[in-house]
């Protein structure tokens, strides 16, 4: 038990550092990679299981509409590994296509036994490149965010600079040069470490099929709502995100039913630190509005939880809905690279 309550208190001194200052923490655990050979680097990365998702009760499963399946802490001796801020799944929730803070690459595989997550497989890193096809870093622009998969297209989206890359990945995979997208009005104002952090493609057959949705961390409009776009169609156009009880947005995803999951966080000394996940109604999602949903999930540092920055969702042959979430440990002693699985109990 000292030990658990020291790891919490560790972490939740360095989640509340991130509250106080998070632009001067960024400029400082996010200055720009060692250049990286542009041919991907094999890495291995260790897991070490998380029995429970409540480590003072493994009985306990069932948190809000979630079902844990299974965790692991991930680390690695590469010094590049970490900061992982976005991940997609192929269709059978084994390959992976991540991104990091210092404008890496990360693919690979989850293995499993059951249903159970109990490793990482083929593991690679590459530098993300821009389109005159040196690494984005080059240019100072490495604090990527966001991911979205459109088939064989990848988005990426940087904050500070507020930009959307595109990319042929389904060409050139990890070789893809990013073409920067046209920066839709409003986007430049966003604040600088609170950009754009969330990117999710609409599915095909749907309202807003192939239309791309960004979403801000914490740019706020005029009522104090975080700013969105919806991009495709003649010209993007601008809806908003109520913002509740001071939580940011860190990722989004859409279900197979079309709704949006939103994983939000926040981090306060006074209100402490915690992450839920909101769902969206997707005919709530159009140019002008204001959208709301309800907390399917929420959990505090008495769980076990990190800076939880990427979320998917893919669907097994027994037809459960599985929610995948990745921590951001910052490059921090303190925290920790989090993969996590529950199933979505509707």
């Amino acid at each position: 038990m000292r030990r658990r309550i020291g790891t919490t208190l560790a972490a939740f001194v360095a989640l509340a550092a991130l509250a106080i200052s998070p632009l001067a923490h960024a400029q400082s655990a996010l200055g720009p990679a060692a250049p990286l050979p542009k041919s991907p680097v094999s890495i291995e990365v260790e897991a070490r299981p998380i029995a429970s998702f409540d480590p003072r009760d493994r009985s306990h499963l069932q948190f809000g509409s979630l079902r844990y399946r299974s965790g692991l802490v991930l680390t690695s001796k590469h010094r590049e590994f970490g900061g992982l801020s976005g991940l997609r799944l192929d269709a059978n929730g084994e390959g992976f296509v991540a991104i990091s803070d210092k404008g890496n690459w990360f693919t690979g595989k989850i293995a499993y036994s059951g249903s159970a997550m109990v490793g990482l497989t083929d593991v690679e890193v590459a530098p993300i490149l821009g389109a005159d096809g040196k690494p984005l870093t080059a240019r100072g622009w490495f604090d990527t965010e966001s991911i979205a998969v459109d088939g064989p297209t990848v988005y990426i989206g940087i904050e500070r600079v507020h930009q959307i890359l595109k990319f042929d990945f389904g060409r050139d995979g990890v070789r893809a040069r990013g073409e920067v997208l046209p920066q839709p009005a409003g986007m430049r104002r966003l604040p600088s470490n609170g950009s754009l952090e969330s990117l999710v493609v609409g599915r095909k057959g749907m309202a807003l099929a192939g239309t791309l949705i960004a979403i801000s961390e914490r740019g706020l409009d005029a009522s104090g709502n975080i700013m969105a776009w919806l991009i495709g169609g003649k010209a993007p156009t601008q809806f908003s995100v109520r913002r509740t009880d001071s939580y940011d947005i860190s990722d989004a995803v859409q279900l197979p039913s079309g709704d949006l999951l939103l994983l939000e966080r926040k981090f306060s000394l006074f209100g402490g630190a915690g992450i839920r996940i909101r769902r969206i109604a997707l005919a709530l999602i159009t140019p002008g509005a204001t959208v709301d949903g309800a907390s399917i999930f929420d959990a505090d540092l008495g769980y076990e939880i990190d800076n939880f920055e990427g979320i998917d969702v893919h669907v097994t042959a027994e037809g459960d809905t599985v929610l995948t979430l990745i921590s951001d440990d910052n490059f921090s002693m303190l925290q920790r690279t989090l993969l996590m699985q529950f199933t979505l109990v509707e």
